[in-house]
């Protein structure tokens, strides 16, 4: 249910697999009506098809969804980056990071490069797709990029930098 504000409150912690995207799915799919979707976002990354599902359910949205990497020392690496990226709106707390998306599979070694490159093709889509700097979105992956909230505002990556949920909304 929504809150005073009219939005509805997710969150996306830790490792992204099937659970979470099981729980944001249901969250924004539920949605419908409210003002906004506020999700903070503190995860190193996880799964490529949990993430795929979760771009889908913000992308199908017809309430926005507002991403917010979240709190101090948060970050949104790797498949967070993207889920970020994906979001009607972008936002970071100050001393939050964004990036590091180089594809890795088991036993940490990077994938081939035709993963790579199709990984750099969705992170380009979904920048561009969200008015978002893509060649900057691209070296998250390409260069396994990892940036600051304030070089994420210089760079059009995001579009605000705000100190509270409140802020945010």
């Amino acid at each position: 249910s929504a809150n005073a504000d009219g939005s509805i409150r997710l969150s996306l912690e830790g490792v992204v697999d099937p659970f979470v995207a099981d729980y944001l799915r249901n969250g924004i799919e539920g949605a419908e009506g409210a003002a906004a979707v506020l999700t903070t976002i503190d995860t190193p990354g996880g799964l490529s098809s949990a993430m795929q599902e979760i771009i889908k359910a913000i992308e199908a949205s017809t309430t926005p969804v507002i991403c917010y990497v979240s709190p101090e020392g948060a970050r949104a690496a790797s498949a967070g980056a993207f889920i970020l990226m994906a979001c009607h709106i972008a936002a970071m707390a100050p001393a939050t990071n964004v990036g590091a998306s180089t594809p890795v599979g088991i036993g940490g070694v990077t994938l081939a490069r035709k993963v790579e490159e199709d990984a750099a093709a969705t992170m380009r889509k979904l920048a561009e797709q969200r008015g978002r700097n893509a060649e900057l979105a691209e070296t998250f992956v390409t260069e396994s990029k990892s940036i600051t909230a304030q070089e994420a505002l210089d760079g059009n990556i995001i579009d605000l930098i705000a100190d509270s949920e409140r802020e945010v909304l």
